[in-house]
């Protein structure tokens, strides 16, 4: 771990992990910008040192730099012990560090399936467990776990993990809001990042209109945050589709998971 040099104590700690690209760097940005130092992780020691540079360069953050692959449990360890700790305490998680494949999943070997769980879930679940006791003993923090408007449909394994991250999200909020920690899942649809181009997934494999800006997805997350909200599906398009497809058979919702794959 390494650690800019002109920290200032006065500022809260945010701790994002897969912020060196996507929705991670518009969060890490966004919450520079908004007067937070940053503990940025993820397994390129080299764009997270550049976005360190740029951090404070640009908004006067100081970054710690935590270089770690989410899916090698002892590596996670190491990120768990940091959202524990007591001095400069992380103030805000955002689990945000993505994994997603392009195959059904048959077509996907097993191992590369079991580090999508640990990367979506399992290090989701640690990270709040970490952050959540520091956070409730001083009766104050947050995370923000972003999940996906996948899963609410029936889109295989991807979609099984997101819809454990957004009840894991709701419940956590529910029972610890009253001590003053608040949790939200941030639920966006299709958004141009990398993501998808690192699948060699294009963007024409679904519809131009259900492709959001990955700035708009992270302000609207951080505005639905500050209001309070356990739940945040950015755009109006979104919404309406998360509250439409409750009405929807299941039979009927699967033949459209080949959206986004092609």
């Amino acid at each position: 771990m390494s650690q800019a040099a002109n920290s200032s104590p006065a500022r809260p700690v945010a701790l994002v992990t897969g912020p060196t690209a996507g929705l991670g760097r518009r969060f890490a940005v966004r919450l520079a910008e908004r007067g937070h130092d940053l503990v940025l992780v993820a397994r390129d020691r080299g764009r997270l040192e550049e976005l360190a540079v740029e951090l404070e360069r640009d908004h006067g953050a100081s970054s710690e730099v935590l270089v770690a692959d989410l899916a090698d449990r002892e590596q996670l360890k190491a990120v768990e012990r940091r959202a524990a700790a007591t001095e400069r305490p992380v103030e805000l998680v955002v689990n945000n560090a993505g994994f997603g494949m392009k195959h059904p999943f048959l077509d996907n070997d097993v191992e590369d399936e079991q580090r999508m769980l640990e990367v979506l879930v399992t290090a989701v679940m640690r990270l709040s467990h970490a952050a959540l006791g520091q956070m409730v003993e001083r009766g104050s923090g947050g995370i923000i776990n972003v999940s996906s408007v996948a899963g609410e449909l029936p889109r295989g394994t991807y979609s099984a993990a997101k819809a454990y991250v957004t009840q894991l999200s709701k419940w956590s909020d529910a029972t610890y809001r009253d001590q003053g920690v608040r949790t939200m899942a941030l639920l966006p649809g299709f958004t141009r990042t990398e993501f998808h181009s690192r699948m060699d997934v294009k963007q024409h494999s679904a519809p131009a209109w259900m492709w959001l800006d990955a700035d708009r997805v992270v302000r609207d997350g951080l505005r639905d945050f500050d209001a309070g909200r356990s739940v945040s599906v950015p755009s109006k398009r979104y919404k309406l589709i998360t509250t439409a497809v409750r009405a929807v058979p299941y039979g009927v919702q699967a033949k459209f998971q080949s959206l986004g794959r092609k």
